[in-house]
């Protein structure tokens, strides 16, 4: 399946995560579905509930995927699927929160650091490599000395929610990009909005 892509929205598991910073990429991840159309459901090797599909009609083959484990153990179940679909990590594309990036605001790269995100430094990990896709969706830096885990766990604030769907909407739009046309062209049009 070496054309087909592994989406990885990162987030927590559970209904007390589900609106929080650090659960951006799910988000997303649920926006792609969407498109993709049908349910995600329990893989019966990885702790992670996909959904297997295409973007659009005739569009390239997609798995969607949340890790039923927490954030700083996702690598495990990336890893599985990655294995078990066959994957390469060139066409794996991890979407997250990235703090060091301003709220509203969408950046993409292929490798690099993990900038402290313990969920991108589990993956790194497991697969073996930095040599992957990430979708970075800004959730700006904590306000005043708050501390970094206490910011991402937190809901986002009423102005910030009013704004959140686009940003999960241009998120989404940006991973079907990088997949359609290539990371140049998502980066010129993401990078420079």
């Amino acid at each position: 399946m070496a054309d087909t892509w592994l989406i990885i929205g990162l987030g927590n598991p559970g209904s007390e995560y589900e609106k929080t910073r650090h659960n951006i990429g799910q988000m997303a991840v649920d926006e792609l579905a969407r498109t993709v159309g049908g349910n995600f459901r329990k893989h019966g090797r990885a702790r992670a509930q996909v959904l297997e599909g295409r973007l659009g009609m005739g569009g390239p083959k997609v798995v969607l995927a949340k890790p039923l484990t927490y954030m700083n153990v996702s690598g495990g179940p990336v890893s599985g699927l990655a294995q078990f679909y066959g994957i390469d990590p060139d066409h794996i594309i991890a979407v997250h929160d990235e703090l060091d990036i301003p709220f509203n605001t969408i950046k993409l790269k292929i490798g690099g650091g993990e900038g402290g995100h313990n969920g991108l430094r589990d993956m790194t990990k497991a697969l073996g490599t930095k040599d992957y896709y990430r979708v970075r969706a800004g959730i700006g830096r904590p306000p005043g000395r708050m501390q970094v885990s206490d910011f991402v766990l937190k809901p986002f604030t009423s102005t910030e929610a009013k704004e959140l769907p686009f940003l999960v909407s241009a998120a989404a739009d940006a991973v079907e990009m990088l997949i359609k046309q290539g990371l140049l062209d998502a980066q010129q049009k993401f990078h420079g909005a």
